[in-house]
């Protein structure tokens, strides 16, 4: 069964579908899914994509200090071994920018840009029994039809707005870091942000820079550690291109992908002694990651372990702040078990004179005025500009803000009243011929190298479809269970359930908590794609074409 194309169609081919493929999204999943299906595959594919440019969270998140917390010589493509040979990187992690200009690049490269429909919205997907088609509708009326569709919406991209009393009464600008307005320039005001994740410890550092005044509305203390980032010099940066086929077969070999080799060492198998020497070793080095995995084997499975490395950040904020009642306003008691943190600087910026911490959890905002912010102690605090780092109803909140509908005309919603399920992270049982990257329990990693395995599996199902006549391709609802069921019991091997955590979906007012990722590592959900294609993409239910037969 060759793929749909305009020429079948004039030809008097099948004139059902105006694509073979719709491919949702255009950031790195996206970009990447249409290289392998149109170009590899030679079918007819349309990306659709909401933005006004490609990129995805590289193309909405342009708040000052925005960039990716992994290093950037993993943070990229790797298959194509030319690109990494011809493109050069200056610090040791990218900024919004330089990631935004290598996607670009990379459509360029690839000549996908014909095939991307940007400022695109996509609202609705429906599947047809009866014919075995998806209609995708746009916010601006548009419909297109398709036999497959493939979900790149993005991991962290559904905004999270918090709801506060009196929003609307504001008389600043109001702005969230998934949407920062190219007009908008902080240098000199008064600015107030909430929330202390990755994207707002980011943007404090920057905007503490910038700012007349910064008052930060903490939700939650964190564990942060250094990033270690700088410029780096160009002879490190050939030393890593020689070495990229060995780099990248450590990465997919490794647990969470970001470059390092992870420890095996358990952490009170070492003396207290040497415990703090290797803390201190990666509190030198860098990166979040790095400080929980490659440190010793057992932080984030063994309570004991988990206090040494809790213990050791809570000396460094500490000695850093100044201020001992910031420093204890800034200092976590609860487990180390959230996605762990890096940036340059952070603690150290709370000892400058125009920083001011809130701890909104002690002392709770109230309401918003004109002028501002008002907490519960009725201190009025006094706002130019409000930033919302406030993250993301992640992992499915792009799926359910859509009238996404499979077989019998069954919403979404409907299939995850109890959270979000799938099957590999790939794909939905009652939604046949729908994948998607990134979906839920996919792969708690270091996301480029993960979104490759997955696209890369992806093409190579619908390739198998194609060739052998295949007219529809689902999960079974016993092996969705089965994959649910693993999550579910590696999530509870580990510390990070025991934490109220956006890997949960704890972050949403009334959303359910549930296991969202699969924790196993990247090196066993590549072990597991494998394993489930060699026995010939098992826990899928695949419809032939009437009147063709496998070949």
């Amino acid at each position: 069964m060759s793929g749909l194309r305009d020429s079948d169609v004039a030809a008097g081919g099948d004139s059902r579908v105006d694509y073979d493929v719709i491919v949702i999204g255009a950031g790195f999943g996206g970009i990447y899914m249409l290289h392998k299906l149109r170009n590899e595959l030679g079918l007819s594919v349309k990306a659709l994509e909401k933005g006004g440019g490609v990129g995805g969270t590289w193309y909405f998140n342009r708040y000052p200090g925005a960039k990716s917390d992994t290093e950037g010589f993993v943070y990229r493509y790797s298959f194509d071994k030319d690109l990494l040979q011809e493109w050069n990187w200056r610090t040791r992690y990218l900024d919004q920018p330089d990631i935004l200009a290598y996607l670009e690049h990379v459509v360029e490269r690839y000549d996908l840009g014909r095939d991307i429909e940007l400022n695109t919205e996509v609202t609705g997907a429906t599947f047809d029994e009866d014919m075995s088609i998806w209609t995708i509708t746009t916010a601006d009326g548009k419909r297109y039809t398709s036999r497959y569709v493939v979900n790149a919406l993005g991991l962290l991209a559904r905004t999270n707005i918090p709801d506060i009393a009196g929003m609307d009464t504001f008389a600043g600008r109001m702005v969230h870091t998934n949407a920062w307005p190219d007009d908008l320039d902080i240098t000199g005001k008064r600015v107030g942000v909430i929330g202390t994740g990755s994207t707002g410890i980011q943007f404090i550092v920057a905007a503490a820079k910038m700012a007349e005044h910064l008052t930060v509305f903490q939700r939650s203390p964190q564990y942060v550690v250094p990033s270690g980032n700088g410029p780096v010099d160009q002879a490190d940066v050939d030393r890593i291109k020689e070495n990229f086929d060995a780099v990248w077969d450590q990465v997919r070999s490794s647990v969470v992908a970001f470059g390092f080799e992870e420890s095996s060492t358990e952490a009170m198998k070492v003396s207290e002694e040497e415990r703090r020497r290797v803390f201190q070793e990666n509190w030198d080095k860098g990166n979040g990651f790095r400080f929980m995995f490659g440190t010793f084997a057992d932080i984030a499975i063994d309570p004991e372990a988990n206090a040494a490395a809790a213990e050791f950040i809570r000396s460094k904020i500490g000695e850093i702040v100044h201020d001992p009642e910031t420093a204890r306003q800034l200092t976590p008691t609860d487990l180390y078990a959230r996605r762990p943190l890096c940036n340059e600087d952070y603690y150290e910026t709370y000892n400058r004179d125009n920083v001011e911490l809130v701890s909104i959890k002690e002392n709770p905002i109230e309401e918003m005025t004109p002028a501002g912010v008002r907490t519960a102690d009725g201190v009025e605090h006094e706002l130019d500009v409000l930033v919302l780092a406030t993250g993301f109803d992640a992992v499915d909140g792009n799926y359910r803000a859509m009238d996404l509908r499979g077989r019998g005309g069954r919403h979404i919603n409907e299939h995850w009243t109890d959270g979000p399920t799938s099957y590999l992270g790939l794909s939905k049982a009652g939604f046949p011929n729908m994948f998607m990257i990134l979906g839920p329990n996919g792969p708690f990693t270091n996301l480029p190298p993960s979104i490759e395995a997955q696209v890369e599996w992806i093409g190579e199902l619908i390739g198998h479809a194609e060739r052998n006549g295949v007219q529809t391709i689902e999960p079974t609802p016993e092996a969705e269970s089965g994959w649910s069921a693993t999550c579910q019991e590696i999530a509870n091997m580990t510390l990070f359930p025991k934490v109220e955590s956006w890997i949960f979906g704890a972050n949403i007012p009334g959303k359910k908590h549930a296991v969202m990722f699969y924790m196993g590592g990247l090196a066993n959900y590549r072990a597991q794609l494998a394993d489930v294609e060699n026995d010939g993409f098992r826990g899928f239910a695949f419809n032939q074409v009437p009147d063709e037969a496998p070949v």
